[in-house]
Protein backbone atom coordinates (compact mmCIF):
# COMPACT_ATOMS: atom_id res chain seq x y z
CA UNK A 1 0.00 0.00 0.00
CA UNK A 2 1.40 3.36 -1.01
CA UNK A 3 1.61 6.33 1.32
CA UNK A 4 -0.14 9.49 0.12
CA UNK A 5 3.09 11.33 -0.70
CA UNK A 6 4.60 8.38 -2.51
CA UNK A 7 1.65 7.46 -4.73
CA UNK A 8 3.31 8.45 -8.02
CA UNK A 9 6.51 6.57 -7.20
CA UNK A 10 4.56 3.56 -5.99
CA UNK A 11 2.45 3.51 -9.18
CA UNK A 12 5.59 3.76 -11.30
CA UNK A 13 7.19 0.82 -9.46
CA UNK A 14 3.98 -1.21 -9.80
CA UNK A 15 3.68 -0.43 -13.54
CA UNK A 16 7.34 -1.31 -14.10
CA UNK A 17 6.85 -4.62 -12.31
CA UNK A 18 3.84 -5.45 -14.49
CA UNK A 19 5.70 -4.58 -17.69
CA UNK A 20 8.71 -6.63 -16.60
CA UNK A 21 6.46 -9.60 -15.82
CA UNK A 22 4.71 -9.29 -19.20
CA UNK A 23 7.96 -9.01 -21.14
CA UNK A 24 9.41 -11.96 -19.24
CA UNK A 25 6.35 -14.04 -20.07
CA UNK A 26 6.61 -13.13 -23.74
CA UNK A 27 10.29 -14.03 -23.88
CA UNK A 28 9.68 -17.28 -22.00
CA UNK A 29 6.95 -18.34 -24.42
CA UNK A 30 9.35 -18.09 -27.39
CA UNK A 31 6.65 -16.22 -29.27
CA UNK A 32 7.85 -14.82 -32.55
CA UNK A 33 7.08 -11.11 -32.56
CA UNK A 34 6.96 -9.41 -35.93
CA UNK A 35 5.87 -6.07 -37.24
CA UNK A 36 4.59 -5.15 -40.65
CA UNK A 37 7.22 -5.25 -43.41
CA UNK A 38 8.09 -2.17 -45.43
CA UNK A 39 5.57 -1.38 -48.15
CA UNK A 40 6.81 1.07 -50.83
CA UNK A 41 3.25 2.35 -51.29
CA UNK A 42 3.47 3.84 -47.78
CA UNK A 43 7.02 5.23 -47.42
CA UNK A 44 6.23 7.86 -44.77
CA UNK A 45 6.54 7.62 -41.04
CA UNK A 46 2.78 8.01 -40.62
CA UNK A 47 1.37 4.52 -41.16
CA UNK A 48 -2.34 5.40 -40.91
CA UNK A 49 -3.07 4.72 -44.59
CA UNK A 50 -1.13 1.43 -44.45
CA UNK A 51 -3.16 0.42 -41.40
CA UNK A 52 -6.51 1.22 -43.03
CA UNK A 53 -5.62 -0.28 -46.40
CA UNK A 54 -4.44 -3.52 -44.79
CA UNK A 55 -7.71 -3.79 -42.85
CA UNK A 56 -9.72 -3.27 -46.03
CA UNK A 57 -7.50 -5.66 -48.02
CA UNK A 58 -7.95 -8.39 -45.40
CA UNK A 59 -11.73 -8.17 -45.54
CA UNK A 60 -11.77 -7.93 -49.34
CA UNK A 61 -9.54 -11.00 -49.56
CA UNK A 62 -11.84 -12.95 -47.25
CA UNK A 63 -14.90 -11.84 -49.20
CA UNK A 64 -13.38 -12.90 -52.54
CA UNK A 65 -11.39 -16.00 -51.56
CA UNK A 66 -13.29 -17.18 -48.48
CA UNK A 67 -12.45 -17.20 -44.79
CA UNK A 68 -10.25 -20.29 -45.04
CA UNK A 69 -7.84 -18.77 -47.58
CA UNK A 70 -4.53 -18.62 -45.68
CA UNK A 71 -2.79 -15.78 -47.63
CA UNK A 72 -5.46 -13.34 -46.38
CA UNK A 73 -3.91 -13.65 -42.93
CA UNK A 74 -0.92 -11.62 -44.14
CA UNK A 75 -3.11 -8.52 -44.20
CA UNK A 76 -4.50 -9.38 -40.77
CA UNK A 77 -0.97 -9.62 -39.35
CA UNK A 78 -0.15 -6.22 -40.82
CA UNK A 79 -3.20 -4.36 -39.53
CA UNK A 80 -3.04 -6.13 -36.16
CA UNK A 81 0.56 -5.01 -35.86
CA UNK A 82 0.25 -1.35 -36.82
CA UNK A 83 -3.36 -0.32 -36.16
CA UNK A 84 -4.51 0.83 -32.73
CA UNK A 85 -6.84 -1.76 -31.18
CA UNK A 86 -9.56 0.86 -30.69
CA UNK A 87 -9.64 1.52 -34.45
CA UNK A 88 -9.91 -2.18 -35.24
CA UNK A 89 -12.75 -2.63 -32.75
CA UNK A 90 -14.52 0.43 -34.16
CA UNK A 91 -14.15 -0.76 -37.75
CA UNK A 92 -15.36 -4.26 -36.84
CA UNK A 93 -18.41 -2.73 -35.15
CA UNK A 94 -19.05 -0.65 -38.26
CA UNK A 95 -18.74 -3.74 -40.48
CA UNK A 96 -21.26 -5.62 -38.33
CA UNK A 97 -23.64 -2.67 -38.44
CA UNK A 98 -23.22 -2.22 -42.19
CA UNK A 99 -21.94 1.35 -41.89
CA UNK A 100 -18.21 0.84 -42.61
CA UNK A 101 -17.13 3.71 -44.91
CA UNK A 102 -14.77 1.63 -47.10
CA UNK A 103 -15.65 -0.55 -50.07
CA UNK A 104 -15.20 -4.19 -49.20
Amino acid sequence: VCAVRQVALCQLVHTTAILFTMSSAIMASNAKLETAPFDPRFPNQNQTKYCYQSFVDYHRCQKIKGEDYEPCNYFKKVFSSICPNAWIENWNDQLESGIFPGKI
